[in-house]
């Protein structure tokens, strides 16, 4: 019989059915790299270790079941079938579960501590050579990943502390195994522009893996080498990274790294807000006293058209009295001479019409000499009334002065120089500033 011919697609999937029942589920330990995540929430990669490398492909449904974020560089063991794609005939792992390679996070804490402790004979982490950073900063450069939170958390932090201070970002990816050598460039670049007052090196939080590139000895260098201050704000509160040590300031998280960093911003503006509430209350009270004051003297104050009116009516009585003791007083002399006249005998006739004659011209004459002392006094009452309206006081040329407080100056030296005084002429006022008072 001849030989059995078989189409490459029955190869393939002979040798798939063969590999699946050869290899049953397996844990493989390795390194991710070549990650990528399809539209479809299916994640390849390939698992390496030093000798080989082998693909994998972890459908969507246990993707979204991996309890945490899955990076390149990370040490993994992963629970996979072998198997075979058909249609390429690429040998692959098609993963089912994921964890951290337990024996890798012992590894990577000694490597961490054996770094501290290198690190700490060399004086990187002294507090002598650590330097001040500003209080107030005009320019913050932010060392971290464009798509990372921490970013959006330090934007949002300094806009609300320190929205006038300018910010300029050095992106650089914060994770895997390209972290720490971008990170290295960031700060270099910084260094070499020096447009920055302080630099802010940010991260969120994550596992000892997730933070592996700011416990670099490269990165720690570049930190310790910046000529820019620099503030370390990586993970949660819990977390501590060899940055952190090297760090000009330390912050628990990328947040408080931002509000230690416009500290100083954040203290002046609520200083002035607090002046600025000082000052309105002080005003406050002040125009309230003023004002209290201006109604007090509102109520004392008589306008002078009452006044006027007052000193008319006293004019007008004291006219009516002169009018009427001027006509009693002829009255009173009418009577008398028509009494003497019937007292008077027919041979004393003569005699007494030159008597009587002789009193009607002293009569007259009193007369006339009491109307005219009325008169006169009440020319000086007219006058007096006159030299009491201000208004032809103002007509003669003379001019009101009032202080900023509408009180009338009578006394130069009252006045300073460069105080505003106001002048009230016949027409009109003006303003005008005092240059120099002269002693009476």
């Amino acid at each position: 019989m001849p030989a059995e011919v078989i189409s490459v697609a029955e190869l393939n999937r002979r040798v798939r059915a063969s590999i699946e029942r050869a290899l049953p589920l397996t844990w493989i330990a390795g390194e991710v790299s070549n990650l990528t995540r399809a539209a479809s929430g299916h994640v390849y990669f390939t698992l390496k270790d030093t000798a080989a490398q082998v693909r994998c492909v972890m459908f969507r449904s246990r993707a979204q079941i991996v309890p945490w974020r899955l990076e390149n560089g990370q040490q993994v063991e992963a629970s996979a079938l072998a198997s075979l794609y058909e249609a390429r005939g690429d040998f692959q792992l098609n993963v089912e579960a994921l964890r951290r390679a337990t024996a890798t996070l012992g590894q990577l804490y000694e490597a961490f501590l054996r770094l501290r402790e290198k690190l700490a004979a060399e004086g990187l982490f002294n507090v002598t050579r650590k330097r001040e950073p500003p209080p107030y900063p005009k320019r913050i450069g932010i060392v971290t990943s464009k798509q990372a939170a921490a970013l959006r958390d330090v934007i949002a932090a300094l806009a609300r502390r320190a929205p006038h201070v300018e910010l300029i970002i050095y992106p650089t990816p914060v994770q895997g195994t390209d972290a720490p050598a971008a990170i290295v460039a960031a700060l270099d670049t910084a260094a070499r522009r020096g447009e920055c007052d302080v630099l802010l090196i940010v991260r969120g939080g994550g596992s000892i893996e997730d933070l592996m590139a700011f416990n670099d000895e490269a990165v720690a260098r570049a930190i310790a080498a910046s000529p820019v201050p620099t503030f370390c704000g990586v993970g949660h509160e819990t977390d501590t990274t060899i940055a952190d040590y090297v760090a000009d300031r330390r912050a628990a998280t990328p947040t408080a790294a931002a509000e230690l960093a416009s500290a100083g911003w954040f203290a002046a503006a609520n200083e002035v807000a607090g002046l600025g509430a000082m000052l309105r209350d002080t005003m406050q009270d002040r125009v309230e006293t003023l004002m209290q004051r201006i109604d007090l003297l509102g109520h004392r104050l008589v306008h002078p058209a009452q006044r006027l009116l007052a000193l008319g009516q006293r004019l007008d009585h004291l006219s009516a009295r002169l009018a009427s003791a001027g006509h009693a007083t002829a009255q009173a002399r009418r009577s008398r001479l028509q009494a003497l006249q019937l007292r008077l005998r027919a041979p004393e006739l003569a005699s007494r019409r030159r008597t009587a004659e002789h009193l009607g011209g002293r009569l007259a004459t009193a007369t006339t000499a009491m109307h005219g002392h009325r008169s006169m006094q009440l020319a000086r009452l007219q006058s007096a009334l006159a030299a009491l309206n201000p208004q032809a006081t103002l007509a003669r040329g003379f001019a009101i002065v009032r202080d900023n407080t509408n009180a009338i100056v009578r006394d130069a030296s009252r006045l300073a120089p460069d105080a505003a005084i106001r002048l009230q002429f016949e027409r009109g006022s003006a303003t005008a500033l005092v240059t120099k008072t002269f002693p009476e």
